[in-house]
């Protein structure tokens, strides 16, 4: 009688593991060909392809389908799942878990019970907004420099209401956008909790605290208020915080970007060129002290 065929092993080629992600787990894997199944586990899970198409036999949750699985398609397995796929070439996944606090906070947040959402599995799902999520986080997950946790909560926001969506038939779901703005003083004590806290790390949980309203009505009204999102708000600080150093203080550069928030000299320097056009080089600084060793030999 023949043995079954081992099970191949994935390989990890990135992972979130240590980046103090908050609200999701992240990780790419390189998958070779061959049989491979995932036992059921208590996190909402997505998994997106990318590579070229492999020749897939995939069932999860008693639904099967044989597919050319192509570079963006998606698979969602509700939590509680099982599945299990059969690739006939080697293929990379990125693999995204949602924890259940966030997708209970975000469903609150718009008004619905999460646990009376019925979620169920789609294969090879194809969604502009969570491809653009997935190769937000891949590339986050590939850089040198890794984003702030803040850019990464509000994705995971924005792909645990797309879920939510797409388990009600894609409709958009109430709360999700509007044209209210913060209050004038809840606006005041969250930037100012913001300019008090540049040189840490930010999440959106925490903010959302600060401002009195859920992580879901901060995006929005933050918006609305500002034209940008919370994010955006904190790098545009955090560089203008740095060139402001550059410019009046002869603290060394890492030092700016320590105290500034930035995870690096180099983060500073290339956060600095995208958004200002210039470099900390290209700024001019005051000059340093004369020593009194030098004053006296003039």
């Amino acid at each position: 009688m023949a043995l079954p065929s081992p099970q191949p092993s994935p390989q990890v080629l990135f992972s979130s593991a240590g980046r103090a992600w908050s609200a999701l787990d992240a990780v790419l894997i390189n998958i070779p060909r061959g049989l491979l199944r995932a036992p059921a586990g208590g996190l909402h899970t997505l998994g997106m392809h990318f590579g070229p198409p492999v020749n897939a036999d995939c069932s999860v949750g008693g639904k099967r389908m044989r597919r050319v699985q192509k570079s963006g398609d998606i698979d969602f397995i509700p939590a509680g799942m099982d599945g299990s796929w059969e690739d006939d070439a080697d293929c990379q996944i990125l693999r995204l878990r949602l924890h259940s606090s966030l997708m209970e906070q975000v469903a609150e947040d718009l008004g619905r019970d999460v646990a009376k959402i019925e979620f169920v599995p789609r294969l090879q799902l194809r969604d502009a907004r969570i491809e653009a999520i997935g190769w937000a986080i891949k590339a986050d997950l590939e850089a040198d420099t890794p984003s702030d946790p803040l850019y990464i909560d509000h994705l995971a926001s924005a792909l645990a209401v797309r879920l939510l969506e797409t388990a009600t038939d894609g409709r958009p779901l109430p709360g999700a956008d509007g044209a209210s703005r913060m209050s004038a003083r809840h606006l005041k004590l969250l930037t100012e909790f913001i300019e008090m806290n540049l040189g840490q790390q930010l999440h959106l949980a925490d903010l959302a605290k600060v401002a009195g309203v859920s992580v879901t009505r901060l995006k929005t009204l933050f918006r609305n208020s500002t034209g940008m999102s919370v994010h955006q708000y904190v790098i545009r600080r955090r560089t203008e915080y740095a060139r402001a150093l550059i410019a009046t203080t002869t603290m060394p550069a890492s030092e700016i970007a320590f105290v500034a928030g930035f995870s690096h000299q180099s983060h500073m320097a290339s956060t600095m060129r995208r958004i200002f056009g210039q470099t900390p080089g290209d700024i001019t600084r005051p000059a340093r002290e004369i020593g009194p060793k030098l004053l006296r030999s003039v």
